[in-house]
């Protein structure tokens, strides 16, 4: 059986909100009644989770981030320190949009320290962004973006580490993943 959350003692989960086995909440979250935390996850100081937002299993989410409504992690996606998302592109004060935009980040995903995510953006499987870049448009999966507005810059494995490429079109890494360019922006795994 697995263990039951732990929820710090200064730490904020409203009732009705899902918070699943051996996750770790700490000082100073706060949780909505509607989130869907998964399983396994950590959840660092100063967090802030709106109602309706999912996030997968494995999860890692770093002090000061905060998911507005709309925000989907998927399992295994890592959220650096004061990553800022955004779920709005037309925001004013005491405006109130029938719904949000939906921002969906897929598995194994990393954003680096202080990025910002514009909404309605998918960031895609085992994609990397860098600190402090600015996210303006969709990341392919395994894609490597940077800067302001985030450019693609290469592409990245499955491990985290860059992927060579001795023909322009094959990608090996150094872990022996193999990869093979498709188009201009796909990237797919070799068996």
């Amino acid at each position: 059986m697995s263990p039951n959350p732990f929820i710090h003692e200064k730490a904020i989960v409203e009732l009705g909100a899902h918070v699943g086995s051996a996750t770790r909440v700490w000082a100073f979250a706060h949780i909505l009644t509607g989130a869907k935390i998964g399983e396994d996850c950590n959840l660092c100081d100063h967090i802030f989770v709106e109602n309706d937002v999912i996030v997968g299993n494995r999860v890692t989410i770093k002090c000061g981030v905060y998911l507005w409504n709309g925000v989907r992690l998927e399992d295994d996606v890592f959220v650096g320190p004061c990553v800022a998302f955004t779920n709005d592109r037309l925001p004013r004060s005491k405006r109130y949009p029938n719904g949000f935009l939906k921002t969906l980040v897929r598995q194994g995903a990393s954003i680096g320290a202080n990025a910002t995510i514009l909404p309605g953006l998918v960031i895609g499987d085992w994609a990397m962004i860098a600190a402090g870049s600015v996210v303006t448009h969709d990341v392919p999966a395994y894609g490597l973006v940077a800067g302001n507005p985030a450019r693609l810059r290469g592409w990245v494995c499955q491990c985290g580490n860059r992927l060579n490429s001795n023909s322009g079109v094959e990608m090996h890494c150094k872990c022996g993943r193999n990869y093979q360019q498709i188009q201009e922006r796909e990237l797919q795994p070799l068996a």
